[in-house]
């Protein structure tokens, strides 16, 4: 089946060679959290449109949460324009939902998002903030009442984190910033690397190197509350960006209710962006 799905993307988007067999594998099926949900149309034996969304752990205001992070998607160019992924995403979020699963997150881009939340009910939270510097965020070192402060953020069990580092496309490098952990890892742009600091569900004590002396990039947000000004981290203008980037959130249960933006933290490695 694996199979199957590579062929699609490799039809669908031909410049995407990392969705392979070995990516799938790791993402769909190898995932300590689940294997993924979603849904598949077929004529005949030929895949029309596939969809799936990847379990998570998280902190959803405050309590643990079972949640979805929205992926891969991909309708072969014979069957586009037929609804096949409004379908699919309905059939998904409605089997998710008798499952247990809370809600669901995505990262969409301009073109994506009237979609998602038009035609699948999504909320649009906020564009994600897009800022270069050197050294850890510009945010207070105080894990404490960062846990306290960020009412949305994923959470890094020691296994999930392991597995997310080790992305057969684009593996990541904890290291020591300061009093910070981050991960990090190139972005295909020499002398800039991708940087995340994952809220863990437990310190590290092991010895761990340095960050490479280059600009760092991050693409997330920082609950407000904990931002500092720093001259060493700056904001990339619109101009400068391929794309704003929007987090989306869909409650599937009763009771469950999107987080405020100002209390949100959120970077690469919770939306698979490198």
């Amino acid at each position: 089946m694996l199979a199957k799905y590579e062929a699609l993307f490799t039809e669908c988007f031909p410049g995407a060679s990392h969705l392979n067999t070995d990516y799938l594998t790791w993402l769909y099926r190898d995932n300590p959290a689940g294997t993924v949900v979603g849904f598949d149309a077929w004529e005949g034996d030929a895949l029309a449109a596939h969809y799936v969304c990847v379990p998570v752990d998280a902190v959803l205001n405050g309590n643990p949460a079972r949640l979805l992070l929205s992926l891969n998607t991909a309708t072969a160019p014979a069957f586009q324009g037929k609804g096949l992924f409004t379908r699919l995403a309905d059939a998904t979020y409605q089997h998710a939902a008798s499952h247990g699963f809370d809600a669901i997150y995505g990262v969409a881009n301009a073109n994506s998002t009237p979609g998602f939340i038009r035609k699948l009910g999504f909320d649009l939270l906020t564009p994600l903030d897009a800022k270069v510097g050197i050294g850890p965020l510009p945010m207070v070192d105080d894990t404490g009442s960062l846990r306290q402060q960020a009412l949305f953020h994923r959470l890094w069990r020691r296994d999930a984190l392991s597995w997310r580092l080790g992305s057969p496309a684009r593996p990541y490098q904890l290291v020591r910033s300061g009093q910070r952990i981050a991960a990090c890892t190139a972005t295909g742009r020499a002398g800039i690397a991708a940087w995340a600091e994952p809220m863990l569900e437990a310190p590290l004590s092991e010895s761990l190197p340095s960050p490479p002396t280059r600009i760092h990039l991050q693409l997330g947000l920082i609950p407000e509350t904990m931002k500092v000004k720093g001259l060493r981290w700056f904001d990339i203008p619109d101009r400068f960006r391929a794309s704003p980037l929007n987090l989306i959130f869909k409650p599937l249960q009763s009771g469950v209710s999107a987080p405020p933006r100002d209390a949100i933290l959120f970077g690469q490695l919770d939306f698979d962006a490198f």
